[in-house]
């Protein structure tokens, strides 16, 4: 090989070396922009066309307040139970026991089985032991393990140990009936419809009339949205 076509090799070789460079440092910088935006949008809440409709779910609250707020939630998650145990409170202290907002909560079932059988045991107690729907909520949750919970805790047996503890006249053996029947199952169809609707993908998402939270331990950004909607 000649002296002149080494150069010309060299020389090629120090362009394509530049040109893949360029490319990394494109590609990084690309990178970089979408994590950017990507943070910048999850820290943004959510705005939506409608807000969630609560029609057939529980209710807490004055049902003529201004705000609604709605969790969607799974009894199998422990960042739901953590959100009960550390917002929750505060929550329903400064606007639904004051009457300024409704509080609802819709069953989601990211944890397959387990999740159903909280939710259809909650829809049950819900149709037909009503006042003490939310002493049943907060129960099972308060069951929720401390460790291990993926575990698939959530039987029959434990909705049925948490019911006869909160529910003085459960009758038992038309409570189990109740997991497998229709209409209990149907109700949480509508909860997974809705859920869907909204493209819900974590719990807990919350939801305050059209604007969805886009941190839900977030509670200066809840108070914000309802106070907006008080205005």
């Amino acid at each position: 090989m000649s002296a002149q076509a080494r150069r010309n090799k060299k020389a090629s070789g120090s362009r394509n070396f530049v040109l893949y460079t360029a490319i990394i440092i494109l590609i990084v910088v690309l990178l970089v922009v979408i994590n950017q935006v990507q943070k910048k949008n999850e820290g943004e809440n959510r705005e939506l066309s409608v807000a969630p409709s609560t029609e057939s779910q529980p209710v807490l609250g004055d049902a003529n307040a201004k705000v609604s707020i709605v969790e969607f939630g799974d009894y199998m998650c422990p960042s739901c139970k953590q959100w009960g145990e550390t917002i929750w409170p505060q929550l329903q202290k400064d606007y639904v026991d004051t009457g300024k907002a409704t509080f609802s909560y819709v069953n989601v079932d990211f944890h397959n089985q387990p999740s159903i059988t909280g939710a259809v045991a909650s829809e049950s107690i819900l149709q037909s032991y009503p006042e003490q729907f939310w002493a049943f909520h907060k129960a099972l949750f308060d069951a929720q393990p401390t460790t291990n919970h993926d575990s698939a805790w959530l039987t029959e047996d434990k909705v049925v140990e948490v019911a006869k503890a909160t529910v003085p006249t459960l009758d038992e053996a038309a409570f189990r009936a109740s997991l497998t029947a229709e209409e209990p199952t149907k109700q949480f169809e509508l909860d997974k419809a809705l859920y869907q609707e909204f493209k819900v993908n974590q719990t807990p998402t919350i939801m305050i009339n059209e604007t969805q939270i886009a941190n839900p331990f977030d509670y200066a950004a809840i108070k914000a949205a309802i106070e907006q909607n008080l205005e």
